[in-house]
């Protein structure tokens, strides 16, 4: 992993653990009237960040997480999505559209997982073994993609 894809940003004292894996939503109200709102809300809104590293430091209130926040070190995560076989190839890139389908559908979850913007680019950095079923006949193909 490079050095670049890091970023330090400040997350809540409980979360502050290497391996946590979280979404980042947006500024809250509460964020507002803070001076440390800059290194909080560094990150890109609705994307999945991983905790690589805890930074040695200070615990900073905070006026919306319970105990305090504490300096990170985190990357993009990689999303676990199903597209369309046709495709998935090893390092293309494709714009990600999320799927129309019914919720019923036992694959549903895989095909529109949490983290993933419609519209945005991502690069297919693997594509994975298997391959979910789909109740509109599309045969899928299991990636993973990375920002």
């Amino acid at each position: 992993m490079s050095e670049s894809n890091i970023t330090i940003t400040l997350i809540g004292a409980r979360l502050a653990k290497p391996g946590t894996q979280f979404i980042f939503r947006g500024a809250a109200a509460e964020c507002e009237k803070c001076k440390l709102k800059n290194v909080c809300l560094n990150l890109d809104k609705d994307k999945k960040y991983q905790v690589v590293g805890v930074r040695n430091g200070n615990d900073h209130e905070c006026f919306l997480h319970d105990v305090c926040v504490r300096a990170v070190e985190v990357t993009p995560c990689p999303i676990i999505v199903a597209i369309e076989s046709r495709k998935a190839f090893n390092g293309s890139k494709i714009v990600y559209e999320e799927p129309a389908c019914d919720t019923a559908c036992a694959s549903y979850s895989l095909c529109h997982p949490p983290g993933l913007v419609s519209g945005e680019k991502y690069t297919i950095s693997e594509v994975l073994d298997e391959s979910p079923p789909c109740d509109k006949g599309l045969t899928l193909k299991k990636v993973e993609l990375r920002q």
